[in-house]
């Protein structure tokens, strides 16, 4: 009997869980909590950092989709040889060069002609890299931004 008793200890003793006593399993749920924290502290780093320069290019891309539209000028105004405060943008045309400057650099918009103002506004689409495992899929931005057509010259050259 007395055999059995020391037998036992001694595996008892031997056992690697044995430091752990009543609390043993209670490190993993502690682990598996910092480990959750930190990957989505990992995703508000990278997607974060994705968001803000996806609304960047969202403003780049509208502002010169923009410029490019009011860059589309009406042949007649042109030819008229008015002065150059009666330049007017064709619609169509401006419409055509601003969407066709969205589409090249992978975004899609809206394009409004008012007067002499074209109005862009620009929609990136952008994923989630990590945020996703926390149901946030889409971190897509938006921007918007007119453009006017200004004359190079407002007289007549000496």
């Amino acid at each position: 009997m007395r055999r059995s008793g020391r037998w036992r200890r001694s595996i008892r003793s031997a056992s690697p869980f044995r430091w752990f006593g009543p609390e043993g399993g209670a490190i993993a749920v502690t682990l598996s909590i910092f480990m959750i924290a930190l990957l989505a502290f990992a995703g508000l780093v990278i997607d974060g950092g994705a968001a803000l320069a996806a609304r960047g290019r969202a403003h780049d891309l509208a502002a010169q989709a923009a410029r490019s539209g009011a860059d589309a000028l009406a042949p007649a105004t042109l030819r008229d040889g008015t002065t150059p405060q009666d330049l007017r943008i064709d619609p169509r045309a401006a419409e055509t060069a601003a969407l066709a400057y969205l589409r090249a650099g992978q975004a899609t918009g809206t394009v409004t002609v008012t007067g002499q103002d074209v109005k862009v506004t620009a929609h990136v689409p952008r994923r989630t890299v990590l945020l996703s495992v926390f149901g946030l899929d889409d971190i897509s931005a938006t921007a918007a931004a007119t453009a006017t057509i200004l004359p190079g010259t407002t007289g007549v050259d000496p």
